[in-house]
């Protein structure tokens, strides 16, 4: 099957032509090419990668290859991970200023892990009566989790559930704090972001990147 990216190398190599201080970026920070680098050019480029050639002002040329990580899918994905890569480059070379979340926000996924978290905490042993709920309905609705439960030989209390969770969620507060760091601007908003991540997990720091990556390429756009 041909590359769905090769195929569109021609075009892209001369549509790159107008941008030359996105190559540069590209071979000073994914090249690693130490010196000042006076120009660069993208000679082909395809879904797993792209070659570039340079030049350096003492009058130096050479090429580089960058690799995509992971591969490019499709052609549709050419134009959002280039600008991802060039506001990679350009805030690594001090070229972009990073941009800096002002506000909280909280993911519809980090309501549906507090329910699946509850119902699996919450589910009483079969036959337990729940005020104003009948015992047939209550017996029910938690029929999965103890479907689930006794297939895997599983009997995990609300402690212990609670005791992993825990655990998970603060590796992923760190992780959200160094985000945070980088990205988030005042006490408060970090706060309300540690905090969250410290509740709900992965979907609020998996949506705070999303964000960063979002305010990045608007950011590179701009200067486009």
């Amino acid at each position: 099957m041909s590359d769905p990216v090769a195929s569109k190398s021609t075009f892209l190599c001369m549509y790159m032509t107008n941008h030359p201080d996105t190559l540069v970026a590209y071979v000073k920070h994914f090249g690693k090419i130490p010196g000042n680098v006076s120009s660069a050019a993208m000679k082909s480029i395809d879904s797993k990668g792209m070659n570039l050639s340079y030049s350096l002002k003492s009058g130096g040329v050479g090429s580089v290859h960058v690799k995509f990580s992971p591969p490019l899918s499709g052609y549709d994905e050419v134009k959002p991970r280039l600008l991802a890569m060039k506001a990679d480059a350009q805030e690594a070379l001090g070229m972009l200023r990073s941009p800096k979340i002002t506000s909280f926000r909280l993911p519809r996924s980090a309501i549906l892990v507090l329910l699946s978290m509850a119902y699996l905490g919450l589910a009483p042993p079969q036959g337990t009566s729940v005020p104003f709920i009948p015992t047939n309905i209550t017996d029910m609705v938690f029929m999965p989790v103890r479907t689930a439960f006794s297939m895997f030989d599983l009997q995990p209390s609300m402690k212990t559930i609670v005791q992993i969770t825990g655990v998970a969620h603060s590796l992923e507060t760190l992780y959200t704090w160094y985000l945070c760091r980088h990205y988030v601007k005042g006490p408060f908003i970090t706060a309300a972001y540690l905090s969250a991540t410290l509740v709900c997990g992965f979907p609020i720091w998996i949506d705070l990147q999303k964000r960063i990556q979002e305010m990045r390429i608007e950011s590179v756009m701009k200067v486009e």
